[in-house]
């Protein structure tokens, strides 16, 4: 979880993150993240920051078909829906299978990800509990901040974030998946050695048959003066 959210951190996004759950529902912020690593492949202009259900459904119909599919990522409609519908701890395990999408289509394509912008908006690791909590001193009751939603102020990295809102099965399965992704990265690593292994070998055989090439040019040159002496 915490290695996720760090990873999105590093991403410039186009508008300021304040509640990770509703953040990603249109799909917009998902079709930037996409972006970010792959330009040619996201046509940003197709998502649009929506409200509405129908609306961030469009989008996420859009990102399943033309973006997702190419990482091999298509998501089922009910959690299209469930993601667009802001309901708790689904967007997580989603971000979770993109990370290694993502993370396994740059290896399989060799590309570099471009940087990003340090001055970035982050998650807020004070819920807004604590918000009120603080509120109620010296305040009225109608003055308290929105339940719902993550503060804005003093904002932390995600990496820092609380997993409190949480409930303890998503914590698991969050937790799985981010084993299952560090060791598939170890895997990636290990096959990266190898074939770094493979390309040097391929050189030398290259460097090699070269070699032999000249040798077999010259012999016949040899070959060709002995077999026509001069008279």
């Amino acid at each position: 979880m915490q290695s996720l959210f760090a990873w999105i951190d590093d991403i410039p996004l186009s508008r300021k993150k304040k509640n990770i759950t509703r953040d990603f529902s249109d799909g917009l912020l998902v079709a930037e993240i996409v972006f970010h690593f792959f330009p040619k492949m996201v046509e940003l202009h197709n998502y649009v920051s929506a409200n509405s259900v129908n609306q961030k459904m469009n989008n996420w119909g859009t990102l399943n078909r033309k973006v997702l599919s190419k990482l091999d990522f298509q998501v089922p409609a009910d959690i299209m829906r469930k993601i667009a519908e802001c309901t708790s701890g689904i967007v997580e395990i989603f971000l979770f299978g993109l990370w290694q999408k993502i993370d396994h289509h740059l290896v399989k394509t060799r590309k570099v990800p471009q940087g990003y912008t340090p001055d970035r908006p982050y998650y807020n690791a004070r819920s807004a509990d604590k918000a009120q909590a603080n509120a109620n001193i010296g305040s009225k009751p109608n003055s308290q901040p929105d339940q719902t939603e993550y503060i804005v102020k003093n904002p932390v990295p995600l990496a820092q974030l609380e997993l409190s809102g949480l409930d303890n099965q998503t914590r698991f399965i969050l937790e799985e998946k981010e084993q299952a992704l560090l060791a598939s990265q170890e895997t990636v690593q290990i096959l990266q050695v190898k074939i770094r292994r493979l390309e040097h070998l391929l050189k030398l055989k290259d460097m090699r048959l070269q070699d032999m090439e000249q040798r077999m040019t010259r012999y016949d040159s040899i070959s060709t003066v002995q077999s026509n002496p001069r008279h």
